[in-house]
């Protein structure tokens, strides 16, 4: 938190003047009130500056983790429930973090609590750190009076999805660092040992097939051309993040991610389970079904899923129920479609979209544990045939040499 240099007055009448670390100026304020000194002038001290971090707090660089999301989300949970009051809440959870995001959003908020508005309405000027969904439910909290089991039920959820991620990191760590290993060793190759057979095999005039050619080719690319290639990669990399950062490439993207082999389809249940867990928490806490469809629609994380979870919004605004809806989209398994049956006809959707979400997690963390043993054959698979094409480049000319000087 920042200094601030103050000036006052005691009980006794006498200027005083000093420094004190606070949250905002009210909060100094406050704190001086309660040792008995009446403020007169409070200003904040600028430290050094730090040229880094000014550029990326001009871009808009910074980001808070799901770690730090889900630290802010238990603390204040914990501190609400106890009954301290947010503004103080935030002024205690402000002194252990150190996210430049979060801190200028959690002092904003607490100003914007000090001038009379409300906690999700504070929130929602930093769409950054919170969610749609994070904001509606401290909204319902807000409009309850159960603000605590807001934050208790954003805590739980935060920390589903953050093991949902970590546990998919962790199975795809292997895969993806045997790919990087094999790229740097054709890189390599490429660069160092190929050109010494391209000048061997022009001294023989040897009838080069087309393995050899081709990593010959390949290898001329790397050294004459690297330059070129270097600058077509990083055009083509800002040109695809361009293309999916626009509406029609990023319902493009996230259609294809859960359309790949293996991996997509344990992403598409992934996203079904955080659409079934956040329904039946906007569900439960009160949220109208066609509000709660149109907070999930933006919270969700894939605009291919949430483009079908619109859909299903608008056929309920028309009068459709939600199990009609949700089969149109196509999403969900037959199966989970008689759970939404059962739990619409019985009056008990937020249950069964709970046992949904569990069911969908279940399958997640199985086919998890096992994406490890599906990816091998395709790895294998992968590096055999660089390693066939590398072998019948390199070795078929040679033989030829073998068998010339051999007769």
């Amino acid at each position: 938190m920042p200094n601030y240099a103050y000036k006052g007055r005691d009980k006794r009448g006498q200027g005083v003047d000093g420094e004190i670390e606070g949250a905002s100026n009210s909060s100094v304020a406050t704190s001086l009130m309660d040792i008995g000194v009446i403020p007169i002038s409070i200003v904040e001290k600028n430290e050094p500056s730090d040229v880094l971090a000014i550029v990326k707090d001009k871009l808009n660089l910074y980001s808070v983790s799901i770690e730090e999301q889900l630290m802010f989300t238990r603390q204040m949970s914990a501190l609400i429930r106890a009954g301290i009051p947010i503004t103080r809440a935030i002024a205690g959870i402000l002194e252990s973090i150190d996210n430049p995001l979060l801190i200028k959003a959690l002092r904003d908020i607490s100003e914007q609590l000090e001038s009379g508005r409300n906690l999700s309405v504070s929130c929602s000027r930093y769409p950054k750190v919170f969610s749609n969904l994070y904001i509606s439910m401290i909204q319902v909290g807000e409009n309850t009076g159960r603000l605590d089991e807001a934050f208790t039920q954003m805590g739980e959820y935060i920390d589903r999805n953050r093991r949902i991620s970590n546990n998919i990191s962790t199975a795809l760590r292997y895969p993806t660092t045997v790919m990087i290993a094999i790229t740097v060793a054709m890189v390599i190759v490429n660069l160092f040992v190929i050109p010494q057979f391209a000048s061997f095999f022009e001294t023989n005039n040897l009838e080069l097939p087309w393995q050899t050619l081709f990593l010959l080719n390949t290898s001329k690319i790397f050294i004459h051309y690297w330059v070129h290639t270097l600058v077509l990669c990083t055009l083509s990399f800002a040109a695809f993040k361009y293309y999916i950062n626009t509406t029609s490439g990023r319902l493009w993207w996230d259609k294809l991610v859960i359309k790949v082999p293996v991996i997509g389809s344990i992403l598409h249940r992934a996203f079904m389970a955080r659409f079934a867990r956040s329904f039946a928490m906007a569900y439960g806490a009160g949220v109208p079904i066609v509000q709660a469809m149109g907070v999930i629609s933006r919270s969700i994380g894939n605009e291919y899923i949430s483009s079908h979870v619109n859909n299903m919004r608008e056929g309920i605004e028309r009068g459709d129920t939600l199990t009609r809806t949700a089969k149109q989209t196509g999403m969900f398994t037959p199966v989970v479609m008689q759970m939404f049956a059962v739990g619409e006809e019985a009056g008990n959707l937020e249950e069964m979209m709970i046992f949904i979400a569990d069911f969908y997690e279940e399958e997640v963390d199985y086919d998890i544990k096992t994406l490890s043993d599906k990816l091998e054959p395709l790895i294998y698979v992968a590096i055999g045939g660089m390693v066939l094409v590398l072998a019948l480049g390199i070795f078929v000319p040679m033989w030829d040499i073998t068998q010339l000087a051999g007769r």
